[in-house]
């Protein structure tokens, strides 16, 4: 072999070890903040329970219902408008 040759495999090899290195260093995207926001679901989008008679995601009877909630942004929840009123942090 000639040195061309020897320097381009050298290389090679070098910038792949690089590459599985910083492959195995990198950490997963984080997970956004989110918070439950009560009052802003349309029926049968729902997230979770909302109230007697139901019992998980899919199961809100009525758009905007008060005990059903919808995950959303952390510090959005307050701020977002419905036909009945805005967005909470507690069951209405």
């Amino acid at each position: 072999m000639n040195i061309r040759t020897i320097a381009t495999a050298t290389f090679t090899l070098a910038t792949l070890a690089s590459g599985v290195a910083m492959a195995q260093t990198q950490q997963p995207a984080a997970k956004p903040a989110v918070e439950k926001c009560y009052g802003v679901s349309m029926a049968g989008q729902n997230d979770c329970k909302a109230g007697e008679g139901t019992t998980c995601a899919g199961t809100a009877k009525m758009d905007y219902q008060g005990n059903a909630w919808k995950n959303v942004p952390a510090g959005t929840c307050t701020s977002i408008k419905t036909p009945r009123g805005m967005g909470s942090l507690k069951p209405i």
